[in-house]
């Protein structure tokens, strides 16, 4: 009860004294109900992913269900599709820049807030655990280009191409327009972001992509950018983000997410608050997609996107699911 109309209401000559004792039980009840204080997880262990990469979050699932770690699951999980040729938005068969170069992004960031990323990576199946590398064998978060190229091979990486003969193809095909283009939910998807708690009820996540087809020489997206396109907070919950990430930079999409939980909000509503902050500076636009998925301490999910047709794949004690997700856009545009 509010102390206004409480004081409004009463019939008691003690009524400021009283209302004093309710206000001061209600100032305890908000303290004890603060996001940053979410119980401890009822739902885990727990995996998602953008999109229905369904071998990856099994993957995941495998490390999570036999007692393993998140920052294990998610690094693991999200190698699945770096390694598989026929998934040409992520790792090994990604598609090339408009010089004809695979260009990989990833980071990882784990239960402590520690995080590691690669930018602009080539040569190198699995950008993900040279972003681990990183985080856990240099002082830096950071590492770009050659300078990443040649920290990946000083840790026992190995160089491979990666332009497959079907993205070889593809792209001696598109540069007979050379037309940019970010087809939605088709072409520029780009990522795989995931999310996981561990038994422990400890957070970590993963994204890891090859970017936009054909994008201008040394782009970097949102992928790599702890806070654009995955954060974590081991208090709170995490996010990640699909799509068009020149947008999620300019809101640090991840990041504010996980702040909306932090002041309260579901994972549903903080990915729905994220989409509609994006949209308000950009009116009437319809050529793009954006999607965000996120999860709170309680193994708690939720996402939300600008168009229709994002999903995210899920697995927990009771299985593995596949996940439609809302948009802004109820029909595509």
């Amino acid at each position: 009860m509010k102390r206004r109309t409480f004081i409004k209401n009463s019939t008691f000559s003690a009524a400021g004294l009283i209302s004093a004792s309710l206000l001061a039980s209600n100032n305890n009840e908000q303290k004890e109900k603060k996001p940053s204080k979410i119980a401890s997880t009822s739902n885990k262990p727990i995996v998602v992913c953008t999109w229905n990469f369904n071998k990856a979050t099994s993957k995941a699932w495998e490390i999570l269900s036999t007692d393993g770690n998140s920052l294990d699951a998610v690094e693991q999980g999200v190698m699945v599709e770096e390694a598989d040729p026929t998934n040409e938005t992520v790792g090994l068969g990604g598609r090339p820049d408009r010089d004809g170069n695979v260009t990989l992004d990833a980071c990882i960031m784990d239960k402590d807030g520690n995080c590691g990323s690669v930018v602009y990576l080539q040569n190198i199946v699995h950008p993900i655990s040279v972003a681990r590398k990183v985080m856990e064998n240099t002082p830096h978060i950071i590492l770009a280009g050659k300078g990443a190229e040649q920290f990946a091979y000083e840790n026992g990486f190995k160089k491979t191409d990666l332009l497959t003969e079907s993205t070889k193809k593809q792209y001696e095909e598109w540069k007979k327009t050379s037309k940019y283009e970010t087809i939605i939910n088709i072409e520029n998807h780009d990522t795989i972001g995931m999310l996981a708690i561990d038994n422990n009820g400890d957070i970590a996540g993963a994204c890891t992509t090859s970017g936009m087809a054909y994008k201008v020489a040394g782009r970097v997206g949102d992928s790599p950018i702890i806070g654009a396109g995955l954060y974590i907070d081991n208090e709170v919950g995490g996010a990640t983000a699909t799509g068009v990430g020149e947008e999620v930079i300019k809101t640090v999409g991840s990041f504010l997410i996980v702040e909306l939980m932090r002041q309260g909000k579901s994972p549903q509503e903080a990915c729905e608050e994220g989409v509609k902050r994006i949209m308000k500076k950009n009116k009437g636009r319809t050529d793009f997609q954006i999607g965000f998925l996120a999860i709170n301490k309680n193994g708690e999910t939720g996402g939300y996107c600008v168009h229709p047709g994002f999903t995210y794949s899920q697995f927990t004690n009771t299985g593995q699911t596949e996940n439609q997700v809302e948009s802004f856009y109820k029909k595509q545009n």
